[in-house]
C-alpha cells in the first residue's frame, strides 16, 4: 500500500514562499493498494494536481476508477474537486463517500458549490459516471482488497475518521477533529469560547469518552496516523470552538492505539515552514517522554509512503 499526500492545509489555500517546503493547498491524499485499487481521502486544492497526474494514464482515455472518501464537506475538503480533471473525462468511475446529513444528500451537497454564478460547469456536466454512498457512524465495508472503518469526530457539522487495511498495512485519517474534552461538537457551529467555568454535561462527558474510545480503535496498531495538528496549545487556548487538535492530543491518540507511525496534518494557514519545521521538533522531543517508539513526521506534498506488502 502506497500513501501519498496532494494537499497539507487546513481552512484555505496558501501559496507562496513561506509554504514551499510543506505545500500550499488544501486536504489531499491518495492511497493505492498493490492490486490497484485507488481512494483519495479528501478533495481539497490538492486534488487538483492528483488529477492531471491521473490523466497521463488509463484516466485519459475514460478508463479509470477512484474512490472518493469525504471526511467532511467544509470548503477545504470539496473544494478541488470541480478542479478534478477526471470528472469530465466519459468513461471514468467515480465513486463518492461521505457522512450521511439530516439536512440535504451527498449529491445536492457537492452540487452547490458549482452552482451559477460560483461557477461556470455545473455538477450534471461532469461526464464521469458518478456514484454516491453516504455512511453511518461507525461504519465498516469493502472497496475491492481493502477494508474500510469509519468513527465520528469532534468537529462543527460531524466529520468522518477512516482507517484503510489493505496489503497487510493500516493507515487512519482524523481530520478536522477537536480534542475529546471542553466542548462537543454536533450539527452546528459554537460561535464562541465557552466561559472559563462551564462544565459539560455527564452526558456529553460520557458521549466524548465514546467517541475517543472509538477513535483509538480504529487507530488501534495502524502503521501510520495522519492527524489534525492545527493548533499550538496556545492557539487552541484561544479558539477551542473551531474543532482542531494539538499535536499532543494526536501523539497520546497513538500511544493508547500502539500506532508506528504519526504524521502532523491540517497544517494551519498563517504557519510558514520554518514553523512547521518548529513544531515536529518539539512534538518529537515530548513524545520521547510518553511515547518513545512512534516515529513523527509533518506531511508535506509529495510525501510518499509504502507500507506493508506492495
Amino acid at each position: 500500500m502506497r500513501i501519498r499526500f496532494w494537499g497539507v492545509r487546513g481552512s484555505l489555500p496558501v501559496p507562496g514562499p513561506r509554504t514551499e517546503r510543506y505545500g500550499g493547498n488544501t486536504s489531499c491524499v491518495e492511497v493505492s493498494s498493490a492490486a490497484g485499487t485507488r481512494i483519495i481521502i479528501d478533495a481539497g486544492t490538492g486534488i487538483r494536481r492528483l488529477g492531471k497526474e491521473l490523466m497521463r494514464g488509463e484516466f485519459e482515455s475514460g478508463k479509470g476508477a477512484a474512490h472518493l472518501l469525504i471526511s467532511h464537506t467544509h470548503w477545504d475538503h470539496i473544494q478541488g474537486l470541480p478542479f478534478f480533471a477526471p470528472f469530465y473525462r466519459a468513461g471514468n468511475k467515480l465513486f463518492v463517500y461521505a457522512r450521511q446529513r439530516d439536512d440535504q444528500n451527498l449529491r445536492s451537497v457537492l452540487s452547490l458549490q458549482v452552482d451559477s454564478p460560483f461557477f461556470p460547469v455545473p455538477f450534471h456536466k461532469a461526464r464521469a459516471d458518478v456514484a454516491f454512498r453516504e455512511l453511518h457512524d461507525g461504519a465498516h465495508f469493502e472497496i475491492n482488497d481493502v477494508v474500510v472503518s469509519c468513527a465520528r469526530l469532534n468537529h462543527p457539522y460531524i466529520a468522518t475518521a477512516y482507517a484503510l487495511s489493505a496489503d497487510g498495512a493500516k493507515v487512519a485519517y482524523i481530520a478536522d477533529t477537536a480534542p475529546f474534552s471542553d466542548i462537543l461538537f454536533g450539527q452546528e457551529f459554537i460561535a464562541g469560547p465557552p466561559s472559563p467555568h462551564s462544565l459539560l454535561s455527564k452526558t456529553d462527558h460520557k458521549i466524548l469518552r465514546t467517541m475517543r474510545n472509538q477513535v483509538v480503535r480504529l487507530c488501534e496498531g495502524a502503521d501510520l496516523v495522519i492527524y489534525d495538528t492545527m493548533f499550538t496549545p496556545e492557539e487552541y487556548r484561544q479558539t477551542p470552538h473551531y474543532g482542531h487538535s494539538r499535536p499532543s492530543d494526536a501523539v497520546e491518540i497513538c500511544r493508547d492505539a500502539g500506532a508506528r507511525t504519526l504524521a502532523l496534518y491540517h497544517h494551519a494557514p498563517d504557519r510558514s515552514d520554518t514553523e512547521v519545521d518548529a513544531l515536529l521538533a518539539s512534538t518529537r522531543k515530548e513524545a520521547k517522554v510518553t511515547t518513545p517508539k512512534l516515529e513523527i513526521v509533518a506531511g508535506f506534498e509529495g510525501l510518499d509512503l509504502a507500507l506493508g506488502k506492495g
